[in-house]
């Protein structure tokens, strides 16, 4: 009984990976970058690059200075202030169904020319959540498919590898690849395994509304209006109509220091004017969580014309225990040691994907040759793709950001639209490139991938002149950390490269 369990283990284990590692290694892979998104936007937003702000911020400036900006009819506007993190002011309005978003320099409030990109942020981050989907939000059921088949792959590893205290320290990088890939998938597993379960589990209870609704619709009913009762009381929620009667706004400052008060010391991360320049206009402060764990929803509301406090919000004990995962999963919390943690967790990670690709396809490369079995060749073309291939298609990215001028536009995409052309167009050719190059493409598309991560360094020192000793000296520290980490790539892939280059001629198909 337990050999037939074990074994229908190894089954589970190695056909859920097989399936869905791409899914997988992609979701981990833009988790991990996303991880340092806003530094990512530093890089790929030269004119971002600002010095912290070294004046206390005044709402009531920000305000004047946005408000010539807002178009007559705006049903909002808001300003997201400035972190360690993120130097610029974000200002955007909603003009009925559409959503205009700028940034400004904090220092004198002047507005920042438009970029021309998603970046980190805009791009990276959300694919990993929802693969850019977005028709009947398949991208995030597609990545919740996956969570659970993590959550099956750990736990039947776990089954399957009985000698875990032996197996972590073990490492036979000399050993056949079949060998050592089985040794580096089970320690990147199990180095990182509380964290892989971690990070699997919190992403799954972020959108437990969209996985479970039944949860919610069991209390509050289907539809609109039930599922507006629900959110309002779950995450916070005022409104009242506009009277179509002028109004005034007051000072912003002083409700900024009345929340303080209401909150313990806590500081606003972003205001937001309802219904601008009517009166019932109200303002919306939300309290900053980038000294906490919890992604508070923390919300006080005000009248705009008198200053004061309509509402206050705080969530109730089960969402704010939904909000402690959501922070552990999303890292917007400043700690910098525990942010390069998930980083290498993330890695681990990718890691454990790829070494379990590796042994399934030389653990049965030899039999399906002998077998005239294609099964292999398909794998492990869906393999190079997954791995090395948006590697090679996140280095594209970054490389047209630096190739790319601010007005550039083609076939009527603007600039942004042509670099995550460019991603997915080399993404494609480099799935295509894999299934012809049988043999080979493991090892050229790692050469590829060490030039585009020194491509993408060079460009950035010759379109900004910030290579990584000039950033270090002005205190450019994302960019000069993203600039190391593609040489770090650069030199991990060549060295890579060599080795596989080294087994080819062994006889070796790495």
């Amino acid at each position: 009984m337990e050999r037939t369990f074990g074994k229908s283990m190894v089954w589970l284990h190695s056909w859920a990976g097989v399936i869905l590692g791409s899914v997988l290694f992609a979701i981990f892979w833009m988790g991990t970058l996303s991880v340092f998104d806003a530094e990512i936007d530093r890089w790929m937003m030269p004119q971002t690059r600002l010095a912290p702000a070294t004046q206390p911020l005044s709402l009531d400036r920000i305000a004047r200075a946005v408000l010539p900006a807002v178009p007559a009819g705006a049903s909002q506007w808001r300003v997201d202030l400035p972190t360690p993190r993120e130097p610029t002011l974000g200002f955007s309005y909603r003009l009925g169904k559409n959503s205009v978003a700028h940034q400004l320099d904090p220092a004198g409030h002047a507005f920042i020319p438009d970029q021309g990109t998603a970046g980190g942020s805009g791009f990276i981050f959300p694919f990993h959540y929802s693969l850019h989907l977005t028709w009947l939000d398949l991208g995030k059921w597609l990545v919740g498919l996956a969570a659970m088949a993590m959550l099956v792959l750990l736990v039947s590893g776990v089954v399957i590898h009985k000698k875990i205290v032996a197996q972590f320290f073990t490492f036979r990088p000399r050993k056949r690849l079949q060998r050592s890939a089985l040794d580096l998938h089970n320690l990147s597993g199990l180095a990182a395994l509380p964290f892989h379960f971690l990070i699997t589990l919190s992403g799954l209870i972020i959108f437990i509304t969209i996985y479970f609704p039944q949860a919610h619709e069991a209390t509050y009913g289907r539809g609109e209006q039930a599922k507006s009762a629900f959110m309002a009381q779950a995450y916070g929620r005022f409104k009242r109509p506009k009277t179509g009667q002028p109004g005034t706004l007051t000072s912003i400052d002083a409700m900024a220091r009345l929340a303080e008060r209401e909150w313990h010391g806590g500081q606003p991360y972003f205001m937001r004017v309802w219904h601008p320049g009517d009166a019932n206009s109200y303002v919306e402060l939300r309290r900053s969580y980038t000294s906490d764990i919890t992604m508070n929803l923390d919300q006080l509301y005000f009248d705009a014309g008198t200053g004061a406090l309509l509402q206050r919000f705080q969530a109730a004990p089960v969402m704010t225990a939904q909000r402690v995962m959501s922070g552990l999963h999303f890292i917007r919390f400043n700690h910098w040691t525990l942010r390069w943690l998930y980083f290498l967790g993330g890695l681990s990670g990718c890691l454990l994907i790829a070494t379990g690709y590796l042994f399934w396809l030389e653990g049965r490369r030899a039999r399906h040759a002998r077998q005239g079995l294609h099964g292999v060749r398909v794998v492990e073309g869906l393999a190079i793709g997954s791995v090395t291939g948006i590697m090679l298609a996140t280095l594209a990215f970054f490389v047209a950001n630096r190739l790319l001028p601010l007005d550039a536009a083609m076939a009527g995409m603007p600039r942004a639209s042509l670099e995550m052309a460019a991603f997915y167009a080399v993404w494609v050719a480099a799935f295509l490139h894999a299934w012809l190059r049988a043999g080979h493409a493991w090892r050229e598309q790692a050469w590829l991938i060490a030039a585009m991560a020194l491509l993408a360094v060079l460009l950035n020192w010759l379109t900004t002149g910030d290579h990584p000793l000039h950033a270090l000296a002005m205190g450019q520290h994302a960019v000069a950390g993203m600039d190391l980490l593609l040489l770090a790539t650069a030199v991990l892939a060549a060295a890579s490269a060599r080795r596989l280059g080294r087994k080819a001629g062994k006889g070796s198909h790495a």
